[in-house]
């Protein structure tokens, strides 16, 4: 993949810039982006990020890799519950979804339907695969763990040593999804 590179949500008014390789690419089957996906296919001219399979592509990306560059304004997060620490993150001009971030965490999972057709990352992993809807079909082209597994968790962590165990904070999204 080309360094550095521009997504774009389906209008164009937001854009981010992503640099370097991502740390992985997964489709995570956990029932909480099944929820929010089922949130998002609710607004208006939103496409779905839920897949027949259950599975949200994400491509994770270092936070200090990752810039908004367009339409900061326009985005809202989205917490399934109030306590959470994580956020999805979702651009109200056209309901685009954009990232998820684990506020605690040094990793952002950008919505793999932000790249265009045929230049998405190819993908790494499956996970959370124990929360696949009843009847899904996983094909057995990359692993399929049930939870995290080790290999997710070792990427994370030697992605964290490389950025000397820092942890940006994402501070440009301003307010909430009116979504329910």
């Amino acid at each position: 993949m080309a360094s550095p590179t521009e997504l774009s949500c389906a209008c164009g008014k937001v854009a981010m810039r992503v640099e370097g390789a991502p740390i992985l690419s997964v489709e995570c089957l956990c029932s909480d982006c099944q929820k929010a996906g089922a949130v998002f296919a609710t607004l208006p001219g939103a496409d779905p990020i839920v897949d027949e399979k259950g599975a949200t592509f994400h491509v994770v990306y270092r936070k200090d890799r990752v810039r908004c560059v367009r339409g900061a304004e326009f985005l809202r997060e989205h917490r399934l519950t109030d306590d959470t620490k994580t956020r999805r993150v979702v651009a109200t001009c056209c309901n685009t979804p954009i990232f998820l971030d684990f506020t605690n965490g040094h990793w952002l999972d950008l919505f793999g339907t932000l790249w265009p057709e045929g230049m998405r990352p190819p993908l790494d992993q499956r996970t959370m695969t124990r929360d696949a809807p009843p009847g899904a079909q996983l094909p057995n082209d990359v692993p399929n763990p049930k939870t995290h597994s080790f290999g997710f968790f070792a990427k994370l962590l030697m992605a964290w040593v490389a950025m000397g165990f820092r942890t940006p904070r994402i501070d440009y999204v301003k307010g909430t999804l009116d979504a329910r």
